[in-house]
């Protein structure tokens, strides 16, 4: 039997009854609607963003490996474009950088299919999937016909959406806006950290070839890239989402706390879960004692597989993570990684 150590980037947890492999947007739809009818489904791209206990799931995995890309409409400075589920997402952001297309080189590097991407509103590097995305095709559960679902109804907010909450069935593509800049320039850079390495201001605009670079070094530098050789990268990259908190309670933080608005009226701020959890005291390489998970050495977010480990010690470090930044400061943080038969 196949393992989720084998279908997942953290390589943890046990076996699936039955899997089932859709290479087209058609096998997709047989697939999902003949196996969801009589048996409970996981969905799985490249396993990216998924933890699954070690008991392994009594049902059927459908990997996802539909591929395509698939121009809509060329206005000259927008262009929309279908993308199939199991498309690699960096494949596809490569694709765009090199047909000097702007609107997603920040989510270079990021692990993952495209189907994937909307189900946690991926983002990085100041670029967010929301702000690209047309809409998505999907297969509810119980239907035998796709329907189209607009932006306006996914749910999309920080790192969620409808299909995060509970809206059962498939993402089958996902149609994307990007745009044309002259010379191929990227978006205007609006993450500070980006624009340091870039040596320009917040607000410049680059070519897409060097952001991207850009992108995928510094990602490369926190171990967020993976990488065979590297057990940093044995991870769901961030484990816990940024938590986003009143204004009122931010300000019992320690000054130095970064903090960013994320609403008009400035009642809400979401704060560095990186930050939370260093200053709580735990520190990159941080394991529990005879644990073969650890904390990466390269970012605290990364909670890592260092070989051999189980899901069951992947997630006593995150309970530990957990206790020790509550004790510190008052709140819990919460997975960003889905988890499946697993709990915190």
């Amino acid at each position: 039997m196949t393992s989720f150590a084998q279908l997942t980037t953290t390589k943890v947890g046990g076996s699936a009854r039955a899997i089932v492999e859709a290479n087209t947007r058609e096998e997709l739809i047989l697939a999902y609607s003949a196996t969801a009818r009589h048996d409970e489904v996981i969905v799985l791209g490249q396993g990216s963003n998924t933890v699954v206990g070690d008991d392994g799931f009594d049902g059927t995995v459908i990997l996802v490996r539909s591929q395509g890309i698939e121009i809509l409409s060329d206005t000259g400075t927008q262009v929309d474009v279908r993308v199939q589920a199991g498309h690699n997402w960096d494949a596809f952001v490569l694709w765009a950088v090199e047909n000097g297309l702007a609107g997603v080189e920040g989510m270079s590097g990021i692990p993952g299919t495209v189907g994937a991407a909307p189900v946690q509103n991926i983002g990085a590097y100041g670029q967010e999937l929301q702000s690209v995305t047309l809409g998505v095709e999907f297969l509810a559960e119980g239907d035998r016909e796709p329907i189209r679902l607009d932006v306006s109804e996914l749910g999309f907010a920080f790192r969620t959406s409808i299909f995060k909450q509970g809206r059962a069935g498939v993402i089958l593509s996902v149609d994307l806006r990007l745009t044309r800049q002259f010379n191929a320039l990227s978006e205007p850079i609006a993450y500070e950290q980006l624009a340091s390495a870039l040596g320009l201001n917040l607000g410049d605009t680059a070519p897409l070839t060097h952001v991207r670079e850009l992108v995928l070094e510094l990602r490369r530098s926190k171990g967020m890239l993976l990488d065979a050789s590297d057990p940093d990268t044995n991870s769901t990259g961030s484990f816990f989402m940024n938590p986003i908190v009143r204004a009122s309670f931010a300000l019992e933080l320690p000054p130095e706390a970064p903090r960013w608005p994320v609403d008009d009226d400035g009642q809400l701020v979401k704060l560095s879960a990186a930050w939370l959890i260093e200053n709580a005291g735990i520190v990159k390489g941080f394991a529990l004692p005879g644990s073969r998970a650890s904390v990466s050495t390269k970012h605290t977010l990364a909670l890592t597989n260092r070989g051999g480990a189980t899901t069951e010690e992947v997630l006593e470090l995150a309970r530990y993570i957990q206790a020790v930044v509550q004790s510190n400061f008052g709140l819990i943080l919460q997975p960003e990684a889905i988890l499946v038969n697993a709990e915190l």
